[in-house]
């Protein structure tokens, strides 16, 4: 008789803004237990639009500080590495787990693509040839380069349609838990963020949306996409999950002690 599939928790709270995203991103890491606790994917969207900066990335270096303000974009640090990504017309995933959850027992970049593996499936379903950059670089291309802008580098386990970056992924993994997010973009808000970069020029990219490949889906319909290939592709069974008490109560305390705190997304890292 064969094993039932493993469980995973279901959030979607919605949209939120920056601050409250990355709060409860952190919150579910920080109520997590490795040994008892079921794993999670959580699917997102940001309202209003925002930037958000690498967990080492020197905001005030990086980014025009002055124009975000202006213009009334909020700036939130991540606690993941990486560069600065605009968030506008995307669909936002992280996933909270421990490495033996995914069977990760080869290392992170064998932990990436295991846990990457569910943004194939969901390109393919909408009937794109995707594939990860380390799969198909050519020969002589540089992954792995750092860039203050996010989709202006590619790293071994982006993902390519027609060559050209679409989303990016980046994870963090803490006291024997993995956290990892990333986003499937909708339309190409990419020049919309470089004009907040300090340096513009440093944010030239080919990355690619899926309004740029012919499609539109509706983002409901998206995420049933996505959760079909998260089964198949990991084998697990997701389980609507609200979020518990004790999750709320840390949501709230990291949201208003470090995430709306401009020390924290703006100082030095």
């Amino acid at each position: 008789m064969s094993r039932p599939a493993p469980l995973w928790r279901l959030i979607d709270e919605g949209p939120l803004d920056g601050p409250a995203n990355m709060a409860l991103d952190e919150a579910l890491l920080g109520c997590f237990d490795p040994k008892s606790s079921l794993p999670v994917l959580r699917l997102y969207g940001w309202e209003p639009p925002a930037l958000s900066v690498g967990r080492y990335q020197d905001a005030a270096a990086a980014l025009d500080l002055a124009l975000c303000a202006a213009d009334g974009v909020p700036v939130v640090r991540r606690m993941t590495g990486g560069g600065i990504i605009f968030h506008a017309d995307e669909l936002t995933y992280s996933l909270v787990c421990a490495p033996e959850q995914v069977g990760d027992a080869a290392g992170v970049k064998e932990g990436f693509r295991r846990l990457c593996a569910f943004l194939l499936g969901t390109y393919q379903k909408l009937g794109l040839d995707a594939a990860f950059a380390t799969d198909v670089n050519p020969a002589g291309a540089v992954l792995g380069q750092r860039t203050a802008f996010c989709f202006a580098g590619k790293e071994d386990f982006d993902v390519l349609v027609r060559g050209r970056k679409i989303g990016g992924n980046a994870q963090r993994r803490l006291r024997g838990a993995i956290l990892q997010h990333g986003s499937i973009p909708l339309k190409n808000r990419v020049r919309d963020g470089q004009r907040y970069l300090a340096d513009p020029v440093a944010g030239q990219t080919d990355a690619v949306s899926l309004a740029e490949l012919g499609l539109m889906p509706e983002t409901g319909a998206l995420k049933v996409l996505l959760i079909e290939a998260f089964q198949e592709r990991l084998g697990v069974v997701l389980q609507p999950s609200a979020l518990t008490d004790a999750e709320r109560a840390l949501m709230a305390e990291l949201e208003q002690t470090k995430y709306r705190n401009s020390d924290w997304n703006l100082g030095k890292p």
